[in-house]
């Protein structure tokens, strides 16, 4: 199945997706290209928002474009991989039969899941701007990533994908 087809499919039936992309054997580089993916979207996402900080406040664009460049393809990715850690080990204390790889493959699958309402959200924020619409939007895409992550990593915890060692 294409990437595209399961993040549609995720909408739907978010465990199935989740424990099909998981996969058997756990592999840091599909979960480095899943984290990736996601956010070189969430940048492109912010896009239209910086042309118009750019255009009404008269900053440097590539400036911003770099900034943002440098946050989301080198900061973030760090500290999701920390944050999916860290998920791990409180889901160990009360009880989660996960592995680490699973945690942080959970948080990485919902943000790239979660990464079209962003997209929807720069737009908006690119073509009309702050205000109700905005806080909407911005709304709508922190509670679809916070359910997408919620459901995968109680998929991941529960202990039911088996991730042995790669030979």
């Amino acid at each position: 199945m294409s990437v595209l087809h399961d993040m549609v499919q995720s909408y739907r039936n978010p465990r199935a997706v989740f424990r099909r992309r998981v996969g058997d054997v756990p592999r840091e580089d599909r979960a480095l290209a899943v984290l990736m993916f996601a956010c070189a979207l969430v940048f492109a996402a912010q896009m239209p928002r910086l042309a118009r900080q750019a255009h009404e406040t008269g900053e440097e664009l590539n400036m911003l474009l770099g900034a943002t460049l440098l946050g989301w393809l080198f900061i973030m990715p760090l500290v999701l991989y920390a944050l999916g850690t860290v998920s791990h080990v409180i889901a160990r204390i009360f009880g989660g039969k996960g592995s680490s790889y699973t945690a942080r493959f959970a948080l990485f699958w919902a943000l790239l899941c979660a990464a079209p309402i962003w997209l929807l959200w720069g737009l908006v924020a690119g073509f009309i701007g702050p205000g109700v619409q905005l806080s909407l939007v911005g709304l709508l895409a922190l509670v679809v990533f916070v359910l997408f992550w919620s459901i995968n990593l109680r998929e991941a915890e529960r202990g039911l994908i088996e991730t042995g060692k790669a030979d």
